[in-house]
């Protein structure tokens, strides 16, 4: 069974973070481990998502507190497939590329870092400064996916929630996890025929 650790944080777009739960809650080949932060637990009931914070962590198979830095993720020794901090705020992002480690969010991606297991980010701020460019760049060089939930239109989204099925599919993609989470490219006249399909039903 596979073990993937889950981050939300308290950036702006905590459906991110719900999606990509309930996508690896259909998969019984893995284990999902679950920490969020004060700050997401705000955002769940500020953003709409439909979903309290007790359903947010049934979705998972394990949930820790953000505080309990003796939990078992913040310990290299935990063996996990991958971590995903989604969505991740400036000031994570910030704390793992200077190693604070501040929190079970930051600590976990800490040694996932130096155990060289896959970390992905989904950065979600825009504009981005200086600053959060140069500690993503600092990241990304050691290894790190940053995933921002840019939208894509050549699938013809027709909803809010096909825009966040992509953003989920390229996150199980780069968890090596198999899906068919949303539209894929399949070429330039398949594209196209899909085009006149959405124009004619319009």
């Amino acid at each position: 069974m596979k073990k993937i650790v889950v981050g939300i944080t308290g950036a702006s777009g905590t459906i991110y973070g719900i999606r990509l739960l309930e996508a690896l809650a259909q998969d019984p080949s893995v284990e999902t481990h679950l920490v969020m932060s004060r700050w997401a637990k705000e955002n769940l009931a500020v953003e709409n998502t439909g979903y309290t914070e007790k359903e947010a962590r049934e979705l998972a198979n394990v949930v820790y507190d953000d505080r309990d830095m003796g939990a078992s993720i913040a310990s290299g020794s935990f063996q996990h497939d991958g971590m995903v901090i989604v969505p991740a705020s400036m000031k994570t992002v910030a704390g793992i590329a200077t190693g604070l480690a501040d929190n079970l969010i930051a600590r976990a991606a800490d040694v996932t870092l130096k155990e060289r297991r896959p970390l992905l980010l989904v950065p979600r701020e825009s504009p981005f400064n200086q600053i959060h460019l140069e500690n993503m760049l600092k990241l990304s060089r050691m290894g790190v996916e940053i995933i921002p939930p840019i939208p894509a239109f050549y699938n013809n989204p027709q909803t809010i929630d096909d825009l966040i099925d992509h953003n989920t599919m390229k996150l199980l993609d780069h968890l090596h996890l198999s899906n068919d989470y949303s539209s894929r490219w399949q070429g330039l006249t398949a594209a196209k025929k899909a085009n006149r399909q959405v124009e004619h039903h319009a």
